[in-house]
């Protein structure tokens, strides 16, 4: 079975223009996130839109491929990466795993959950963990998500899910677990393939959540839980935090 994880880089980020490329401790981001990878698969590859960041990843010797400026996610952009990867290196790919480009200290163990999570059944794959305060728990960035009881996604929001009646909110942690979601995918070939393209659908659309398109047409999302979470750059400001928590 031939695992591929894709790493998808762009340097026109709206909050963050050129992200892929800042320097953390002597290193671009994007090659810590690649290196981190590596230590897991033996296939790993960035796909990117943009000429500055395929050239300082030929520069510390990873794997990219040029990919569509178009790809309005990066779901979209893991799936032409596929097949130009495969074109390239004449193998065929079994599952794909989407890493986020902005996450440099990825632990290499949440990749290897993902990948354990796999079998006949899966079609597609992520991460969840477990919310331990108040404060994630009504912070709209941090995507809630509920679970059937073979550990399948039911419904993800940025409201909190689910809701505990006759109990001050105070409280609620006490009475329920609830899981926030980490952003990392896996998908077999063929359903990645055919989720790219489904049309936006009207939840993905009020939530802004492109998994909720994939539920509403009928996949399955299997989740494994973790109790990791690696510190993520998307603002100046994460990545001024990031660099002092380094140096502390």
């Amino acid at each position: 079975m031939i695992i591929l994880g894709i790493i998808p880089a762009r340097y026109a980020s709206t909050r963050f223009p050129g992200k892929p490329l800042v320097n953390i401790n002597g290193l671009p981001m994007i090659q810590r996130v690649y290196e981190q990878a590596n230590k897991i698969l033996t296939e790993v590859c960035v796909a990117t839109d943009d000429t500055r960041i395929q050239d300082a990843v030929k520069e510390f010797g990873g794997n990219v491929v040029m990919t569509s400026s178009n790809h309005t996610s990066g779901t979209d952009r893991c799936a032409e990466a596929v097949t130009l990867y495969e074109k390239n290196k004449n193998i065929k790919v079994d599952i794909i795993i989407n890493i986020q480009g902005d996450e440099p200290f990825i632990e290499p163990i949440q990749i290897s959950q993902l990948i354990n999570t796999f079998n006949k059944e899966t079609e597609i794959a992520t991460l969840i963990k477990k919310i331990n305060s108040v404060d994630i728990l009504e912070d709209t960035n941090k995507v809630k998500v509920v679970i059937d009881n073979k550990n399948n996604a039911l419904y993800f929001s940025r409201s909190i899910i689910p809701y505990i009646r006759n109990t001050q909110k105070k409280e609620w942690l006490k009475k329920h677990d609830f899981y926030h979601h980490i952003g990392m995918y896996g998908y077999k070939r063929n359903v990645l393939m055919n989720i790219c393209k489904l049309n936006k659908s009207p939840l993905e659309v009020s939530e802004s959540l492109e998994q909720l398109r994939w539920l509403e047409n009928g996949y399955k999302i299997t989740t494994a839980i973790t109790n990791i979470e690696s510190m993520g750059i998307d603002t100046p400001n994460d990545l001024e935090k990031v660099l002092n928590k380094i140096k502390s």
